[in-house]
Parts: structure tokens; sequence; C-alpha cells
């Protein structure tokens, strides 16, 4: 089917959650489409059909789904909006990191071409969203999971790979942010402790540490975050 239309807005959250298992490489099936954005599985299947139907999607011969090259640019321009009004928004109108995600999806859906590109201007040099995120297909930085670096390691925070509301808010609380560096000072079966330049301390849960991609010198070996830490509400976070 042609896919020359545009995707509605109930399709185009799906490209965008496809599009962001693929790039923190978790595997894209239905199962891992309903959990990441806390649906049914008849729900997703549904929808799953539709994207099939529309062109945007295909499903391999292990029933996994893969994008075509137009549910791929579909799914890139909407994630590019996305964090590009983040961005937007935090530097521009002084809105807090933590507070921007929800905003973004409810604004990016209406964005003009004009918009996009007077944002653009606006961000400057900026390269992420605040999360970490690169605004651009293909400029991701390979990070590891925070859960895994040694004590006594040097780490740079990349990026939150879980932008859920609740984690953001947990993670803006304990001082961690994207950029941050510091040395891992105490690592356990139930917290990580990153001591920061400034002599800070930012303590998370281990699970909350999955979900945090950093640079670590030494570094452990590269690792996909585990699928159960796609989302988490606070009763997941050990608080």
């Amino acid at each position: 089917m042609s896919t020359d239309h545009q995707a509605t807005a109930a399709e185009e959250e799906y490209l965008q959650t496809i599009y962001w298992l693929e790039e923190a490489r978790l595997p894209i099936t239905g199962a891992n489409i309903a959990r990441a954005m806390q649906l049914s599985a008849p729900t997703v299947h549904e929808m799953v059909g539709r994207l099939e139907a529309d062109g945007y999607v295909r499903r391999n011969a292990d029933k996994s789904l893969a994008f075509t090259d137009s549910g791929r640019r579909h799914a890139s321009a909407v994630v590019r909006r996305h964090r590009l009004i983040e961005r937007f928004l935090t530097d521009v109108l002084g809105i807090p990191w933590h507070e921007v995600h929800e905003e973004a999806e409810r604004l990016e859906h209406a964005m003009s071409p004009g918009l996009e590109e007077r944002m653009l201007a606006a961000i400057g040099d900026a390269k992420t969203c605040p999360h970490g995120h690169p605004i651009m297909e293909g400029a991701r930085e390979e990070g590891v999971p925070l859960a895994d670096v040694e004590e006594g390691a040097k780490v740079r925070v990349l990026r939150f790979e879980n932008e859920a509301e609740d984690l953001l808010h947990y993670l803006k609380e304990s001082g961690l942010s994207p950029g941050l560096e510091g040395v891992v000072a105490a690592t356990g079966d139930e917290e990580v402790v990153v001591e920061a330049v400034d002599g800070s301390r930012c303590a998370v849960t281990k699970s909350v540490a999955e979900t945090v991609s950093v640079a670590a010198d030494p570094s452990p070996p590269p690792r996909t975050a585990l699928p159960d830490k796609l989302v988490l509400t606070k009763d997941r976070y050990g608080r």
C-alpha cells in the first residue's frame, strides 16, 4: 500500500516506540511494544496490523517486526520532532528537563516544517534532547548501563534510556543528568552511587542504574538494558 499519506497520531506513537526499541537494541516484538506503551496485547496486535497494512512495518520470519523504508522515514521524523521540542522547551523556554517529555508528546504531532526549522535555529548547536538522545538519526554514542560499571571507574552520563515521567522525576531528584562526569563511589545489589566532579553524590537504585547509559573507564562489556526495564513506576525503583 502507498504510504504517501500522513501517519495518524496513533500510528506515530507506535512508530516512535518501535524506533526507540530498535535504537536501544531491544527486540521489536508485540510483547515489548505492549510493555513499553503499557497497553494490552490485543490493542497492540490490532495497531501493528494497521501499521503493516499501511506499509510502515513488516514481519520477519521469527515474527519480530522491522521498519519498511517508509516506516523508518516517518518514525525518525516524529522522533526528531519530539527531541527537538524537548530541547527547545528546556533551553529556550526554561522548563526543567524532567518535565518536558510529556509536553513534547502532546506537541510533536502538530508541528509544521516551518516551526521545526525555527526551533532548530533556536537551539543552536545542541545535538541531543535534554535526556541525552540524539536529535538527528545516526548520531547515538554507544554506552553501557551504569549498573555494570565497577567501583572506582570514571563515568560520563550519556542518556536516560527510559523517559517514563516518574523515572525522570526520580533521576532529577538523584542529581544525575546527561553530561555529568564523576566516579562510581559505590555499587552493590541495591544501590549505585556516583560522586560528581564537584563532590556531590548521586545515588540511584540498581534498577534505575540499568536505565542510565554511561561512557566508562574502565568500561564493562557492552550490554543491552533489560527488557523488563522498558517501563517502570515508582514502586519498581525500590523507593
